[in-house]
């Protein structure tokens, strides 16, 4: 599987279901939060370390290819990194979207943009820039390790992170969890119960006399 033949399969899918397909997957912060609901980011990681300047951002934003992902780590600091103009520029060059641990601002402006746009805060105080030094480093964002070219797939639940390769291992269970998922919802609809459709009678007989046991569809 080629790199985007995997990116096609991860648009298609939801951030729940990789992380059911591999509970130790990188997973950002749940304070990392979508300022646009409802958008699907799925891009190459383009790492930038700042704190409370954002002139590194503003090169990287320059630096990235099309289909990149901005990733930020702000280092603690408190001032926007990132608004309305990056974002307007991010979407004209084909960016995938930006992912902030820090702040943005123009929040009102990204929402109308519908660009994929994620942050820890959001303040009205901009950053200075006149701070400069390397990109495409590893950074923490999040709370996880981000190396440049990791993919990062974000949605409503959130943003989680991948080399190509743990992602290609995992990309066809993450898509049968989902298949499994629609259908059990498709049955919920036509008026069937949960119940009938999860092992959950042997499930909690088998934890409550201290055997292992996995909860799981029965479809």
């Amino acid at each position: 599987m080629d790199a985007v033949d995997l990116r096609t399969r991860l648009l298609a899918l939801d951030t729940s279901c990789l992380c059911d397909a591999r509970k130790g997957l990188r997973t950002l912060d749940s304070a990392i939060r979508p300022i646009v609901a409802g958008v699907k980011m799925v891009g190459r990681a383009f790492t930038v370390p700042c704190c409370d300047d954002f002139l590194r951002v503003l090169k990287a934003l320059r630096d990235a290819q099309p289909g990149d992902v901005l990733v930020v780590d702000g280092q603690g600091g408190r001032k926007a990194l990132a608004g309305e103009l990056f974002a307007t520029e991010a979407r004209r060059r084909g960016l995938a979207g930006i992912v902030v641990d820090g702040a943005v601002r123009d929040v009102a402006m990204i929402r109308l943009l519908g660009f994929p746009v994620y942050s820890r805060g959001i303040t009205p105080i901009a950053g200075t820039a006149t701070s400069l030094s390397s990109t495409l480093v590893p950074v923490s964002c999040g709370g996880v390790t981000v190396s440049a070219g990791d993919f990062i797939i974000g949605d409503d639940d959130g943003v989680v992170v991948g080399s190509e390769s743990e992602l290609a291992e995992i990309v066809a269970a993450a898509e049968e969890i989902q298949r499994q998922e629609a259908e059990v919802l498709r049955r919920l609809a036509n008026g069937e119960s949960l119940f009938t459709m999860l092992n959950f009678d042997d499930h909690l007989e088998a934890v409550g006399s201290g055997k292992k046991s996995t909860l799981r569809f029965v479809l």
